[in-house]
């Protein structure tokens, strides 16, 4: 066991990835952009080969993911490049268990495989644990996001893992981030990462990764081939802005966090405000499930306004919030899901989604209590 398995995750988004404290050599693994690797004399000598298949930058940040999640991680070019490599682990005529409520484009990619495959995608709701364990009869693979976007509900990991009786199993872990729940360490087989988000935490790269257990050399070598094959590489620039990103998610998500509970408090209590999705909320459904099983309750907040119009309004009527489709940000943004064509329509026409950032929470709060005040 290496010193630094035995470390709380706040350490070790500090730590891991780095190189080896010797005398000159610097903190951060040095950014290597390199398409062409000298080869030695036999082939596979070497661990990169050509660039490819590895870079160090890229490694240094798996490393580091890796050791958040306990597991090993590959990263990719996005966290869509990363979906369709789990995808392409699918068998032709599958089934596969996927959320009714998750991000679009992993909806639209799984349906575009199952139409190009012969597959079938049973759709369940992420709170209903026995809904999940009798869709998985059968299934090649349970697929959750949890909590989910935008809706934010969610799942209870250990239950549903527990009685799957072998079915593997993929967590979508973008919105929690390895410091508020670990899937693996609860027996899922995946966990997936849009590392544009939270993790990278700067909205300046595009990334994403996929984890799987340490010992877990088939689907780990077959994902590896995956992004060989399809080249859908992280750039280096991209990996090191995403592990500097994650020296700060802890100190990030707590700040962000604090200000999410307040603000969905206050928004709960707000007249014009139908509906606050936000498991920190006593009453919220996924409360109960998430105090037990997660080690906090997020950065994201949902509201449901009475309708796209006024949603729409509400959004236009900010100041401090900046209208985007990303999350996960030092930033706080705002969006209204449905004005997306392409989201699903068990959406409400009315829910705008709220990442909240890092800035002085009575500022969120102020910017908010005007926009909705227009509204009037």
């Amino acid at each position: 066991m290496t010193p630094l398995a035995r470390r709380r995750n706040e350490t070790l988004a500090v730590k891991a990835g780095r190189p080896d404290p010797v005398p000159d050599a610097p903190f951060n693994p040095p950014v290597v952009f390199a398409s062409t690797y000298v080869a030695g004399p036999e082939v596979g000598q070497g661990e990169m080969g050509y660039g490819r298949y590895g870079n160090p930058t890229w490694h240094a940040l798996e490393q580091a993911i890796g050791a958040l999640e306990g597991g090993r991680a590959l990263t990719f070019s996005s966290g869509m490049a990363a979906v369709h490599a789990v995808l392409e682990l699918l068998p032709p005529n599958f089934c596969l268990v996927l959320p009714e409520n998750c991000y679009l484009g992993v909806a639209a990619a799984a349906d575009q495989r199952a139409s190009q495959s012969g597959g079938t995608v049973r759709r369940i709701d992420v709170a209903d644990t026995d809904a999940i364990l009798r869709a998985a009869d059968g299934a090649d693979l349970v697929w959750l996001e949890t909590p989910t976007n935008p809706t934010i509900e969610v799942a209870d990991l250990p239950t549903v893992s527990a009685g799957l009786n072998g079915v593997p199993l993929a967590v979508d872990n973008t919105f929690a981030s390895p410091l508020l729940q670990q899937p693996l360490a609860v027996g899922a087989d995946l966990v997936i990462h849009s590392a544009t988000k939270l993790l990278s935490g700067h909205s300046d790269a595009l990334l994403g990764a996929v984890v799987v257990a340490v010992d877990d050399t088939v689907r780990f070598d077959a994902l590896s081939a995956t992004r060989k094959l399809h080249g859908a590489i992280p750039g280096t620039m991209e990996a090191y802005l995403v592990l500097r990103g994650i020296r700060t998610l802890p100190v990030r998500l707590a700040q962000a966090q604090q200000n999410a509970g307040i603000l969905a408090e206050r928004l709960a209590a707000h007249a014009a405000v139908k509906h606050v999705r936000y498991p920190g909320l006593p009453d919220d459904p996924g409360h109960t499930v998430a105090a037990r099983t997660m080690a906090g309750f997020g950065s994201l907040v949902s509201v449901d306004l009475p309708d796209a119009y006024t949603a729409d309004a509400f959004v236009a009527a900010t100041e401090l919030w900046v209208p985007a489709t990303s999350l996960g940000g030092v930033e706080s943004t705002l969006e209204r899901r449905r004005r997306w064509p392409t989201e699903l329509s068990s959406v409400p026409s009315g829910l705008v989604r709220l990442s909240v950032g890092i800035e002085h929470v009575e500022d969120l709060w102020g910017d908010l209590e005007q926009a909705l005040a227009r509204l009037g």
